[in-house]
């Protein structure tokens, strides 16, 4: 009997099954769609983060129990049109010239105002050009609700946007009735065009929950999550509140009785060892008027609203075809101050201001439910997003992917985050904040200096740039500020994209 050579037999079968695997390619892995959820003026109040107490934000907890959480991550400006403009092109202001907002816009005015960006392609035109279908909804470059037509998104970046991309939300925010301030025993002086009440909290009154504001939004989103599309999905959800006015309904309200609120933690004369943020004006009015508590009350139900809208995404994705196969992305614009610091909003580059959410979901690659200190700036959301879907990054990116940090949370990063912003009162020079996972520097364009060690002091109540045991520490952030930044860009006063019912030259900034 002759035994079979069973080495021959295992070398046949192992060439056949190359031969075979070559004649038939094993299919490439579906590309993944993106769930891109911007929310605006959230700072980090939400429980995942530092949580103000009692704050209700039960839908951000579980979305950190499902991606990344970015704990030390900062936007690039202070203000809604700068950060969202560097956002979506992943140019930073540093190199665009884009620091503050400007507004009587109708178009992608930025194209105009920064030679930096006149090519920038767009993260949606990107993914779009790269086999995608790119829809958006809400607020994703900057609008108020308040302003209709004056916009700088950007309608050729798009498949689809709901509604006009240059007149995105006016339309489905009410207002309720407004007590006038003299009627109310309020003093005359309330910041934003008083008679107006935008800076301001009250309850919207006779209007359905379904029926206004980030709702629809999230509507919309929900059907094209479930729509049939022979290509992947890139969809960018924008969900405006918590920015002011804080109007919302009565259930929200219901979350924070006014006895119950907590005022932030703040120190009086705070300003004494820091540099003003020329808002201060703000803050007098607030507390001359005892507004606070009750400010503080409808930025909570703002936030519990919006908090409502991120589980209705989150639910949907579970229930849709794109579950299992699609990134998540959560960030805001800025951080938010609700008296800190005698601030309210933003506009300045203290932590408070600058420190955003960011929340991250990579099926397959993200260690979900961890989180990471490392210093994020919203730049570095670009390049992640093309090498998670393995598009090229354009050279135009100034960020750096955090795919390494998704991997393995506790991966270091070279630099610290870079927020800059130009103070009206220091002309076209801009100053900057920097953050490492310990400290806070600030360098002003006056060069004035503030450094906090956020470890035994996270109010930032102790200026130590005068200290001597920290001038090592200040030394070395102080070597990440840019060497040569842009000078600060105003509108662009001949653009095509100047709304027409601003005069030539009214262009404003803020």
């Amino acid at each position: 009997m002759i035994r079979p050579n069973f080495r021959v037999f295992a070398h046949a079968s192992l060439a056949a099954a190359i031969l075979s695997a070559i004649a038939t390619p094993t299919p490439a892995a579906e590309p993944p769609n993106v769930l891109f959820i911007a929310v605006d003026d959230l700072n980090d109040y939400i429980s995942p983060l530092d949580s103000h107490p009692g704050v209700i934000t039960p839908n951000f907890e579980r979305l950190a129990k499902r991606s990344v959480n970015f704990t030390n991550a900062h936007c690039a400006a202070p203000a809604c049109h700068p950060s969202r403009v560097a956002m979506m092109t992943g140019v930073h202001p540093t190199t665009s010239g884009i620091y503050r907002n400007l507004f009587g816009a109708h178009g992608p005015r930025w194209r105009h105002e920064s030679p930096a960006l006149e090519n920038a392609v767009v993260l949606s035109q990107h993914f779009r050009d790269h086999g995608y279908r790119a829809v958006g909804g809400g607020k994703i470059f900057h609008t108020l609700q308040w302003t209709p037509g004056d916009s700088q998104n950007d309608p050729e970046a798009w498949d689809d946007y709901r509604g006009d991309p240059l007149d995105p939300i006016s339309a489905d925010w009410p207002r309720p009735e407004l007590i006038p301030d003299s009627e109310a025993g309020l003093t005359p002086g309330r910041p934003l065009n008083g008679n107006s009440q935008l800076f301001g909290a009250a309850v919207l009154k006779g209007v359905a929950e379904e029926a206004y504001g980030d709702h629809l939004t999230a509507d919309w989103a929900i059907e094209q999550m479930n729509a049939e599309r022979d290509r992947p999905l890139f969809l960018a959800v924008g969900l405006f509140r918590p920015h002011i006015p804080w109007e919302v309904t009565q259930q929200w309200f219901d979350l924070y009785p006014i006895e119950d609120v907590k005022l932030p933690e703040h120190l009086k004369n705070d300003l004494d060892d820091a540099h003003s943020h020329g808002r201060e004006s703000w803050h007098k009015w607030v507390t001359d008027n005892q507004q606070w508590a009750h400010l503080m009350q409808g930025y909570l139900a703002s936030i519990s609203y919006v908090d409502n809208q991120v589980g209705r995404l989150l639910d949907a994705l579970d229930a849709s075809p794109m579950k299992g196969n699609t990134i998540v992305v959560l960030w805001s614009d800025h951080g938010f101050h609700i008296g800190e610091k005698e601030n309210w909003e933003k506009f300045a580059l203290w932590e408070q201001t600058t420190r955003v959410p960011l929340f991250i979901h990579a099926p397959g690659i993200s260690l979900d439910g961890s989180a990471t200190h490392q210093p994020v700036t919203l730049t570095d959301i670009y390049p992640t997003l093309c090498e998670l879907a393995g598009l090229p990054i354009p050279e135009q990116c100034d960020g750096t992917s955090l795919v390494p940090q998704l991997k393995d949370p506790k991966a270091p990063r070279g630099q610290p985050s870079l927020t800059s912003f130009v103070f009206k009162r220091t002309g076209l020079t801009p100053s900057h904040g920097l953050s490492d996972t310990r400290y806070r520097y600030i360098h002003y364009a006056d060069g004035f200096e503030e450094l906090y060690d956020l470890d035994t002091d996270p109010n930032e109540f102790t200026n130590r740039a005068s200290d001597p045991e920290l001038t090592g520490v200040k030394k070395r952030l102080a070597s990440f500020l840019p060497k040569s930044p842009a000078p600060n860009r105003g509108p662009a006063l001949d653009s095509p994209y100047n709304r027409k019912s601003d005069k030539k030259g009214k262009g404003k900034s803020k």
